[in-house]
């Protein structure tokens, strides 16, 4: 866990992943934590860069200043800082409950910024203004370890409950350690949150999803948030309540893979465009080389820079059939094999901003020793030393 500072709070979070991969953010609910994407990273890690983060006053990040209202514009300022902090210009966002109010306003302040966008469990709006009122006057004045018994049912379908009979017991301890008073604007700031009107058209791929049993934002919430977002996809999951990615992990990871990927055409067109595999290759080739390539272009060769661009980029390494760590492997075995030095140089590099490890690197040439030939592959084993791989062996005294 990592902790940024942010207009004087200390932001707790987690970026986990490659460089070179696409990011995902993923926005937690009101009362819980970080914690509720655990069971999804696994999944999401072979194809993408994660950040996670906690609301204020929520896990380890510091509590909001009681004198000051919280606006949800102030999140999603938080979640750019962040993303600033990843240093990526464009990413996919996910968010649940009250992370999917933050997703909305994400969508009016920086629609430019997201490839795609997740709400799960969410509305344009949540309840009504007197109840969240009501919710947190009786949070400021009893306080959430005295309230946590009645809150936290309410956030799972009666059959995760059965099946997990230790998870709202867990859930309970998480929240009466949540900050009264964070918890207590954040609650104003629901009250308050009103997106009706705002969303159509969106302009970025949008799926909704949400559980059949959910008690804070039923299935019509969700209806209404399609409607509202120009008749967004929405899928709605069996015994399940609040909390997907904690109820149902195993269900909704594939889900959100498909929504990933699917998002790589930006242009609604069959294929993926020239725009979303330029953004790719400079994922992983790194901006500075893509933009030098780009620029030494002439009438010659500018059509197989767009070629290459559509088809090496956005089509084959867009795909996700294969994570980026397994399409370095392939591609380094393959020029190693041809003897392509250029490019064996170039994507030796390439792989360390993937995150390729120092053994996925070696199998893939020893790979090439058995089936190309030892020759090319001590020549591929010589650049990668020279790229920076490998640590001296400390040499052991002869005797």
């Amino acid at each position: 866990m990592a902790f940024l500072d942010i207009a004087g709070r200390s932001v707790a979070y987690r970026l986990l992943g490659g460089q070179a991969l696409p990011l995902v953010v993923l926005a937690h609910p009101l009362g819980m934590t970080q914690a509720v994407w655990d069971d999804l990273l696994p999944s999401l890690l072979a194809g993408y860069r994660v950040l996670t983060w906690d609301l204020p006053g929520h896990g380890a990040s510091a509590a909001w200043p009681q004198a000051e209202c919280i606006e949800v514009d102030q999140l999603a300022s938080d979640v750019l800082a962040l993303v600033e902090q990843a240093g990526v210009q464009r990413f996919h966002f996910v968010g649940t409950s009250i992370g999917g109010t933050i997703g909305q306003q994400l969508l009016l302040q920086a629609r430019q910024r997201l490839l795609s966008l997740t709400l799960t469990n969410t509305g344009a709006v949540i309840g009504t203004a007197d109840l969240w009122q009501a919710r947190a006057a009786r949070v400021r004045a009893e306080g959430l370890g005295a309230m946590a018994a009645e809150l936290v049912p309410r956030w799972f379908a009666p059959a995760t409950l059965s099946a997990q009979p230790a998870l709202q017991a867990g859930w309970q301890t998480q929240l009466a350690r949540t900050d009264d008073a964070s918890y207590a604007g954040l609650c104003e700031l629901l009250g308050r949150a009103d997106f009706r009107g705002q969303l159509s058209p969106p302009g970025v791929p949008i799926q909704l999803f949400g559980g059949r049993d959910d008690m804070a934002t039923p299935p019509a919430v969700l209806e209404a948030l399609s409607d509202e977002c120009n008749a967004a996809p929405l899928e709605l999951f069996d015994a399940v309540g609040h909390v997907p990615s904690v109820e149902q992990p195993a269900v909704f990871a594939p889900r959100l893979l498909q929504c990933l990927a699917g998002a790589r055409n930006d242009s609604g067109e069959y294929g993926a465009s020239y725009t979303r595999g330029l953004e790719i290759r400079e994922q992983v080739l790194g901006a500075t080389h893509v933009a030098r390539a780009r620029g030494g272009a002439t009438t010659l060769d500018q059509p197989f820079q767009h070629m290459i661009t559509r088809l090496a980029w956005g089509e084959l390494w867009g795909n996700g059939d294969l994570s980026r760590s397994e399409r370095s492997m392939i591609t380094l075995a393959v020029l190693a094999a041809l003897g392509r030095d250029g490019e064996l140089e170039l994507h030796l590099k390439t792989a360390q901003r993937i995150g390729l490890s120092e053994a996925q690197l070696r199998q893939a040439l020893m790979h090439v020793a058995i089936y190309a030939g030892v020759p090319a592959a001590n020549h591929a084993f010589a650049l990668a030393k020279k790229a920076g791989w490998g640590k001296s062996v400390p040499q052991q005294p002869a005797g």
